[in-house]
């Protein structure tokens, strides 16, 4: 039987190498660079005490944080250069990808725990190679999990909201 190997020189059956760089920024609670084959991205989680508005209830007051993504490419991410995506202008692709990575972690955060604060994952590809969603979800909640070590480090939280790990 004859082995193809794909155009980056895996065998079919070989995963992409991962590598994972923790704390690459130095202003967001929580960051990192995820690189899975070619694929590079970079994931910070910024921490806002306060809550979306429409989570407040009529005395302003909110029962549980909230947790939500962001994602975007930079213009020569891949082999051809895109046009930037105004925040009203995205494509399906990019609110679809945006709603899998919120969605994915906030099944793994009590949000009740994290009391009344909003927790924005930014999920920025800088080289694209194939597997940005799995990725990012897998930067995202590296980033999530290093901004919610730094609040229960520093006494902002009691203990981690954090329920369960995830990774794609």
């Amino acid at each position: 039987m004859k082995t193809t190997l794909r155009t980056d020189g895996r065998k079919n059956n070989e995963e992409r190498p991962l590598e994972i760089s923790l704390d690459y920024t130095m202003h967001a609670e929580g960051s990192v660079l995820v690189s899975s084959g070619n694929t590079k991205i970079i994931c910070t989680a910024s921490v806002e005490n306060k809550v979306p508005d429409w989570l407040l209830d009529k005395d302003k007051k909110a029962r549980h944080g909230w947790l939500t993504a962001e994602y975007g490419m930079l213009p020569r991410a891949t082999n051809t250069r895109m046009r930037r995506e105004a925040k009203d202008g995205q494509s399906g692709r990019t609110q679809e990808i945006q709603r899998l990575i919120g969605r994915s972690l906030r099944a793994g955060v009590d949000r009740v725990a994290l009391g009344e604060r909003q927790i924005v994952i930014d999920c920025d590809v800088i080289q694209a190679d194939a597997g940005t969603r799995t990725a990012a979800i897998t930067g995202a909640w590296l980033a999530l999990h290093r901004a919610c070590s730094r609040l229960v480090s520093q006494g902002t939280l009691e203990c981690s909201p954090l329920k369960s790990q995830v990774a794609a």
